[in-house]
Order: C-alpha cells, then sequence, then structure tokens
C-alpha cells in the first residue's frame, strides 16, 4: 500500500507539469453559502450543487457525495436529487481550524465523474504539528560546510539545436558533496550585461528538463535543476525506467538517518547552485528560489539555507508537517506516515529535520506564495500552517477551486513578482 501512494502521489504531482485539467464534458459545481468559502469554527456549512452536460442542465441526476476533513477519511456519505438542476446538502461544520471537503461522484451516459469542493474554517489560525528539533539550525550548519570541501567544478555544454536569437541554452553540471554532481538546463539571455538569476526547481519524479526560454528572454538568467545526480538531457526510456526502478520511493530511501536521508545530498545541491550561478560572468549576485511542490519544498529550504537568496516563490510546497497524520490531520506529502507502519522513532527524528514548516519558521528573504484548497497532493492543511509561520515579508495568492495545479494566470503572476523583486534588488 506504501509503495501504491507514493507512485500515486508521483504521477498526481506530474500535473505541475501540465497544468490546469482539460474541461469534462460533465460539469459538477459546488457553490458554498459563504461568497469567499470561509467559515468560523463552529458554523454550519450549506452548499448548493449542479450538474451540467454541455454547459446545459442536468435534471434528475443523482449525486453521490461524501464529506471529510482535509484528506481524513469521509464522516458522511449522502445521496441527493436534482431538482430543477440543483440540489442541497448540509456539509456540516469543524471544531479547530482546517478545511472541510465534499467529494461528488456523477455517473451519466456510462462515465463517472468526480469534482471535489473544499472550505476553510479559520485557515489562517492553522499552525504546524510538526517538532522543531532544538539542534535544527547547528545541524544544518554542520551539513553545510560539507560544501566547502566540495570543487565546484562547473561543466557547461552549449545545446545549439535549443538557442534562439535572445537565448542560449547550456546543459550543466557542477560538484556536490560525496562526489556527486547536480544536472541542469541554463538559459542565459544574450544581451550585454549583468542579470539576475533564478533557480527553478522541479517537482516530483524523474524525467528530462528543457530549459526555461520564456523567462530568460525577460532578462533573467534561469537553472533549472535536477535533483538526481544525472544527466537531464538524456533520450529514450531511462527516466521512466529510473522512475518505475530504482528511483521510485526515493521519497523515503534512508528516512531512519538524517544524513544518508536521500534529501540530504539534494538540499546541499541546491545550495550549491548559488556557487554556481554565481560564478558566471553574466550574474549579477542576485539570485531568487521557485518552483512547486518538490520544488517549493527546495525553493523554502534553499533560502533558508543561504542568505544570498533575495526573493522566494513556492506553490504548494511539498514536505510540509509531516506530522500531521500523528496528530490526526492531514500530514504532508509523501504521506509517509499515513501509513502507521512508518511512524517509528528513527523516520520522525529524521523527518523533522527536512519538514518545510521548519525552514518556513527562518526565512528572511521575501516570500510570495500559493496554494489550493482542493489540492490531493499537498494538502491545504499543510501548506497554509507553513505559510502562516512564515516571519519574512510575504503575499499569498489562493486558489479556492484549484487543485494540485494553476491557473495561467496565476503562474504569470508568480513569475511576474520574482522578475520584478529581483530587478529592483539589482
Amino acid at each position: 500500500m506504501k509503495r501504491v501512494i507514493v507512485a500515486l502521489a508521483l504521477s498526481l504531482i506530474a500535473l505541475v507539469a501540465l497544468g490546469q485539467p482539460r474541461q469534462q464534458k460533465v460539469q459538477v459545481i459546488w457553490v458554498p453559502d459563504h461568497a469567499d468559502a470561509l467559515y468560523k469554527v463552529g458554523e454550519q456549512v450549506k452548499m448548493r450543487v449542479m450538474a451540467l452536460n454541455c454547459g446545459l442542465p442536468l435534471e434528475g441526476v443523482s449525486v453521490q457525495y461524501e464529506v471529510s476533513e482535509d484528506l481524513m477519511d469521509p464522516h458522511s456519505k449522502g445521496e441527493v436529487v436534482l431538482k430543477g438542476a440543483e440540489g442541497q446538502i448540509k456539509m456540516g461544520t469543524m471544531k479547530q481550524p482546517g478545511f472541510l471537503r465534499v467529494k461528488a461522484t456523477v455517473e451519466y451516459e456510462g462515465e463517472r465523474y468526480i469534482v471535489r469542493s473544499t472550505v476553510g474554517f479559520e485557515p489562517e489560525k492553522l499552525v504546524p504539528t510538526s517538532v522543531m528539533p532544538e539542534d535544527f539550525d547547528e545541524f544544518w550548519t554542520k551539513s553545510l560546510a560539507k560544501l566547502e570541501k566540495v570543487k565546484l567544478d562547473p561543466k557547461m555544454e552549449l545545446l545549439p539545436e535549443r538557442c534562439t536569437d535572445e537565448v542560449d541554452v547550456y546543459h550543466v553540471s557542477y560538484g556536490n558533496i560525496k562526489g556527486s554532481r547536480m544536472y541542469g538546463v541554463l538559459t542565459v539571455p544574450k544581451g550585454e550585461g549583468k542579470y539576475p538569476a533564478v533557480l527553478r526547481f522541479p517537482g516530483a519524479g524523474v524525467g528530462p528538463k528543457g530549459g526555461d526560454i520564456a523567462h530568460a528572454k525577460r532578462g533573467v538568467i534561469v537553472l533549472e535543476l535536477g535533483i538526481h545526480g544525472i544527466p537531464v538531457n538524456l533520450e529514450g526510456s531511462i527516466y521512466s525506467d529510473l522512475n518505475s526502478g530504482i528511483l521510485s520511493w526515493y521519497p523515503e530511501d534512508n528516512l531512519n538517518d538524517r544524513e544518508k536521508y536521500y534529501y540530504h545530498r539534494v538540499f546541499l545541491g541546491a545550495v550549491q547552485g548559488i556557487d554556481f550561478l554565481e560564478s558566471l560572468p553574466q550574474c549579477n549576485g542576485v539570485v531568487g528560489t521557485f518552483g512547486g511542490s518538490q520544488g517549493g519544498t527546495l525553493s523554502i529550504v534553499t533560502s533558508r539555507l543561504d542568505p544570498r537568496i533575495k526573493a522566494t516563490v513556492a506553490y504548494f510546497p511539498a514536505m510540509c508537517d509531516h506530522e500531521g497524520y500523528i496528530n490526526g490531520r492531514a500530514g504532508g506529502w509523501p504521506h509517509m506516515f499515513k501509513n502507521k507502519a512508518n511512524r517509528t522513532q528513527a523516520y520522525i527524528s529524521t523527518a523533522r529535520y527536512y519538514d518545510v514548516s521548519n525552514f518556513a519558521r527562518g526565512l528572511k528573504a521575501p516570500v510570495c506564495y500559493l496554494y489550493g484548497y482542493n489540492d490531493i497532493t499537498c494538502a491545504p492543511t499543510t501548506t497554509c500552517a507553513t505559510y502562516n509561520v512564515i516571519p519574512a515579508p510575504k503575499q499569498v495568492i489562493i486558489g479556492e477551486n484549484i487543485g494540485h495545479w494553476t491557473y495561467p494566470e496565476q503562474m504569470e503572476a508568480l513569475w511576474e513578482w520574482i522578475i520584478g523583486t529581483l530587478k529592483s534588488a539589482e
């Protein structure tokens, strides 16, 4: 079951790259009785539900529904038959801050359609449940010291077939701990002068990188990193083979040892990426971080570990508040503690040093953040609680109806913010 959960989470996180899901033929629409989808603890929620087929009302259709707190098991189920193309249910309430979700299932013409809608109960009061280790800063200070012995040894290979009149594209790598290397695709504006730079981190999984030409054209250097220590310009089935083979369960690899855990090398390699960018003659030394899901994790972690970061974008970050499940509520991706067999002291202890909520508590650079109420991969209970403890200057974009994806307008807003913030810091 643990492997199934991890594989499903990896596949869901791939939606980050795909963007907004396509619209279905049959749409099920939930409308809360509060226009902002926000409620006080103890307040009752009523929901209107409608179903449309090719935009036209479906009358008399049966809607099966179940209500649950964020990622928890359903605590109530029911059925409503639409009259005049509309019905109503009572969702109930919550006794503490968090998110309450209704899941609807409609069967029509042999097809099944599933839609979720989520409302918040005083989410601004959510705080992480994960414990901050007393030696958290000491551990990461000693870990970062390992990079002092690592030769950067940067290597750059121009990719002429990907270059444009405005942007040069390179496959690059640099040294990391234990003799490993970090690989990525670097895009550099061709114009004269120096530019700010963005470390762009990937969502979970294994795959190639194409390079971010679109944003490099806007006057920023972008290093799109891979995390697995393998080239990101390979062809063929190698990535899918790795994703279904040796790297299938990497988010839990060596979770019993804080110095051998898979992300130890990854976090340090992300910080080393700042040195790589600053070594470029075209870089002016103003660097920001950008990423969603696993990439949101790395964006926050890198910004917390290195004060050189001037701006941080994180959307629905993973690895937030792992211990939520142990405390009776949703926990962060990869949901390792949803499986009670994983709740060993060794696993819990290691996870605390890698919990994004603990890194978020020490952020200093400005942050632009995004999360969605309907996200079942990186639950809003975890991402909202993490946002709430950020002490740095911050702003948030909330998608009341988005899952593990963003609208194009939201992604554009994130890029506008980081490019503008970095250029103003030059």
